[in-house]
């Protein structure tokens, strides 16, 4: 399975990271795929782990594969899902902090202005 290289992430591809995100089944569905490891998990396997079954695993999975947070494979009768993007899930961190208190200075001076 690949791996996602690219650690300076755009506002457009953050947002489409973090909207896949956006739902606890989602989030479920990614940990427990990072927990899995690089193996990744079947799609029964990963619907008994999650609880999470059927179309609704299915169209979960389409959200965290379209923001290249989860590749799918087929292997024999078996598709085998696997979180393959950890670089980006560490860079969607580094993305929120980069900035991190750059405006602190200003932002304390604004409010003495009031």
């Amino acid at each position: 399975m690949k791996q996602f290289t690219d650690a300076s992430l755009d506002l457009t591809t953050a947002a489409t990271a973090f909207a896949a995100l956006g739902s606890e089944q989602r989030l479920s569905i990614l940990q427990t795929l990072v927990r899995a490891g690089p193996e990744g998990l079947s799609m029964g396997g990963l619907g008994d782990r999650t609880g999470v079954t059927g179309s609704t695993l299915t169209h979960h999975l389409k959200f965290l594969t379209a923001a290249g947070l989860v590749e799918q494979a087929k292997h024999g009768r078996s598709i085998v899902c696997a979180a393959v993007a950890y670089d980006q899930i560490e860079a969607l961190s580094a993305f929120l902090l980069q900035n991190c208190c750059a405006d602190a200075d200003s932002a304390e001076g604004h409010d003495h202005d009031r």
